[in-house]
């Protein structure tokens, strides 16, 4: 199931409320405020601030 892109509009980062980014080819909502990305499973995003992964330095 492919993530529907629209949905960029109406979700935002649990940590700080801030925007989100698509990362396509990792399958995730990228947050770069916080540094930190969140999985989408099944073309659902999962927002839970337990299950964020750090990115990164050179994300």
């Amino acid at each position: 199931m492919a993530f529907d892109k629209k949905l960029l509009d109406i979700v935002a980062c649990p940590v700080c409320k801030g925007k989100l980014e698509y990362d396509k080819t990792a399958q995730q909502l990228v947050c770069k405020a916080d540094k930190l990305a969140y999985p989408i499973t099944e073309g659902i995003p999962v927002l839970l601030e337990n299950r964020a992964v750090p990115l990164s330095e050179n994300a």
